[in-house]
């Protein structure tokens, strides 16, 4: 059945939106015109604007106006939150206090891949027994939508999930599916699950492997899609948490402090124009379903093919159809994980790059409204702009150069004064735009930290005033010196994918580990490093003051493998916190989600470590030799007839297996006996039955522990 077109009920006038809009970008417009009239009257100075003068006037202004749009954006949140909230928001469509809206049908699903199998599940057990405590439960189901292409993975996921449903009640709304080929990565795991069972749930809440939502946000994003029958899409503002490496906690500490801010201000202009991020929201499914499907783009990869961002898109279709898409900025209770080193966070935008590449092919798709894309406009240009600022440096030093070479006695950063308005005030001209560009940058930083500390209550869930202000200005700086390589990384990233490279699906690393080591730091900077030696040693030369204005931006390239380092030691986060730097409310008073989430992964850690000889095949061992695991694994498989040639293929590999050990089969190898039900079933009877000298020493080993870990039962453990 399908679904006409949504009813309109507008939450706000459209000329009242039109308005805010209209606002919004004649700010813009002002505040780029004001920093271009700087930057113009320095050229013109020099004797007329001419050659990479105007290329270097082009680039400002483009690359200005981003500036504007983020400063633009954080002063209208401020305006809204000093008047108490807009009224014009999606959570004010229902009365929390005195209505109790009825729930439908809401799958919640979680599409992993190759992810750590403790905190999917554990996040999991969280998520299910904080919906259990609204009494709302019976409302929805789980789906963990497996890409996982290791068999250790693979086994691990399927005895966590059988683990998970036997300790909560769970069989019957907790489902576990593997795929057997991983088509279309993440947007293709979705939309297959939808064809097999969209159609039993009229709602779907969409997590990432490290998203965490309390029972209560889910079953209030719920109710709203159930107040308002016309939106198809709901996306919350997830806080970060966990950080343990400096790095970790310096964003985690940024996103809680200044986001509402930016998310207040973007949330005033786009209202039902809204945005989706890909996870921790919620989607009406038959509306997604029908007009959602992601076309392929001209073309191969990088910018053909497949598109790789899908969310933004599905966002902009979803609006062209006609559903609302809104952002609940203000839900608490929604929670995902950072990168924990900045290579990591570097490996997370090389694949975000290419996918928000691409979404410069839809920028004139028919029919998108002007918010979605401006938003794809927005997607494209936070990678575009580094190599446009990248160069834009290299240009005005050459520039300067130019100048000296030809003697110039009198530079543009020399200038004695500015000319405002006809009025003379002795301010160098290149000093006063800096200011200004400066205010632009760090003012919003400067309001988030002000309407923090104005309210102690407020201050103290970030550590305290004291804490707070020297947390926010250790930010600033680090961040500055962090801007530089962002923005090299970036120039990289973009680089490459004009040249026509793709990128592959790889698993983000989510813990600290051991943090970044010298080799890594020293291949991934050691470029950033000589060509931050080079420029900085060169301008010294030939003109010192250009030089100690380029010295913000040549410190964070000239030191890179030692602060990327440093940011990246989980040592150092913890002394952070020790001492009250970079505090956030979920660490000062953690809601009871978080904390039985942390007890529960500290007690899982500690106990299900297997020694370190059996640990790459744990899966595999545990499929083979337990049971009850071996049962659930061949229950979960489709059943077929192979070919006479495939079974003498497989009964080579079974007794390859127990005779000389896993080490020796491949991994494709290993992952043909686990996706075969006959093979598993005979390895598991074989394996018993054999004679200890038949049989390799690994699994000599693995039945040793295996009697070991089945002694003591850890079920009771966890809550």
């Amino acid at each position: 059945m399908k679904h006409s077109r949504p009813v309109v009920h507008q939450f706000i006038l459209p000329s009242r939106l039109r308005r805010r809009r209209a606002l919004f970008y004649s700010t813009v417009f002002l505040l780029t015109s004001v920093a271009t009239w700087f930057m113009a009257d320095l050229l013109w100075r020099d004797g007329g604007i001419i050659g990479v003068e105007w290329v270097l006037l082009v680039l400002f202004v483009i690359l200005f106006s981003q500036i504007a749009v983020g400063f633009t954006t954080a002063m209208l949140g401020f305006y809204v939150i000093n008047r108490g909230g807009d009224r014009q928001r999606i959570t004010r469509t229902v009365d929390w206090n005195n209505e109790d809206v009825p729930l439908a049908t809401t799958s919640i699903v979680m599409p992993v891949f190759n992810e750590d199998v403790s905190r999917v599940f554990e996040g999991l057990r969280v998520i299910y027994r904080s919906l259990e405590a609204t009494g709302k439960l019976e409302h929805f189901d789980f789906f963990i939508l497996s890409d996982s292409n290791k068999p250790n993975q693979w086994i691990q996921e399927e005895v966590a999930w059988a683990e998970l449903c036997k300790q909560v009640n769970g069989f019957g709304r907790i489902f576990y599916r593997k795929r057997r080929q991983q088509i279309n990565k993440k947007a293709g795991n979705v939309a297959d699950f939808l064809r097999r069972w969209g159609k039993r749930y009229r709602y779907m809440v969409v997590l990432d492997a490290d998203s965490i939502m309390t029972g209560e946000a889910i079953v209030k994003l719920v109710a709203m899609m159930e107040k308002n029958p016309q939106t198809g899409l709901i996306q919350t503002a997830p806080r970060l948490i966990y950080g343990e490496s400096l790095y970790a906690r310096l964003q985690q500490f940024a996103n809680r402090l200044y986001s509402p801010l930016f998310l207040a201000g973007l949330n005033y202009w786009q209202q039902q124009d809204g945005n989706y991020w890909g996870h921790n929201a919620i989607i009406r499914v038959q509306p997604f379903m029908e007009h959602c499907a992601l076309p392929d783009l001209p073309g191969t990869e990088p910018f053909g093919g497949r598109i790789l961002s899908h969310d933004f898109v599905e966002a902009a279709l979803m609006r062209k159809a006609g559903w609302h898409v809104w952002l609940a900025h203000d839900i608490e209770g929604t929670y995902e994980e950072g990168p924990p080193t900045l290579i990591d966070s570097a490996k997370r935008d090389r694949r975000w790059c290419q996918g928000n590449m691409q979404h410069a092919w839809l920028l004139t798709t028919r029919g998108f409204r002007g918010a979605n894309r401006f938003h794809l406009f927005m997607g494209v240009m936070a990678y575009v702009s580094s190599p446009l600022w990248l160069l834009f440096l290299v240009l005005s030093t050459i520039h300067v150069f130019n100048q000296v070479v030809a003697a110039k006695t009198q530079l543009p950063v020399l200038e004695p004064y500015v000319e405002v308005f006809g009025r003379f005030i002795e301010l160098p001209q290149a000093l006063s735009l800096f200011i200004f560009t400066m205010l632009l940058l760090f003012l919003p930083k400067i309001i988030g930290v002000y309407t923090t500390i104005k309210r102690k209550a407020d201050a103290a869930r970030f550590g305290g005033r004291g804490p707070l202000m020297v947390s926010a200005l250790l930010e600033i700086v680090l961040s500055a010196l962090l801007a530089p390589m962002n923005m090299f990384f970036n120039s990289k990233f973009v680089f490459f994918s004009l040249l026509g490279q793709g990128v592959s699906w790889v698993t983000q690393r989510r813990g600290t580990e051991d943090g970044t080591d010298w080799r890594e730091a020293i291949i991934t900077h050691g470029g950033q490093t000589v060509f931050g030696l080079v420029w900085g040693v060169s301008s010294f030369i030939l003109f010192p003051p250009f030089f100690w204005w380029l010295s913000p931006v040549l410190a964070g390239l000239v030191f890179s493998i030692p602060i990327s380092i440093t940011l990246s030691k989980g040592l150092l986060g913890e002394r952070a916190r020790r001492i009250g730097l970079f505090m956030t409310p979920e660490e000062t008073q953690p809601p009871a989600e978080l904390a039985r989430l942390t007890q529960n992964l500290a007690t899982c850690y500690k106990l299900m470590r297997p020694i370190e000889a059996l640990r790459n095949d744990y899966g595999l061992l545990q499929a083979v030799l337990d049971p009850y695991v071996n049962a659930v694994h061949v229950a979960m498989l489709r059943q077929r007839r192979p070919s006479e040639e495939s079974r003498d293929w497989f009964a080579l590999l079974r007794h390859r297996l127990l005779s000389e050990g896993p080490a020796k089969l491949t991994s494709k190898e290993t992952l043909a006996l686990l996706l075969d039900a006959e093979s598993m079933i005979w390895l598991h009877e074989e394996l018993w039955k054999q004679p200890s000298s038949a049989l390799a020493e690994w699994w000599r080993l693995a039945m040793r522990q295996y009697n070991v870990l089945t002694a003591a039962p850890i079920t009771a453990l966890y809550r």
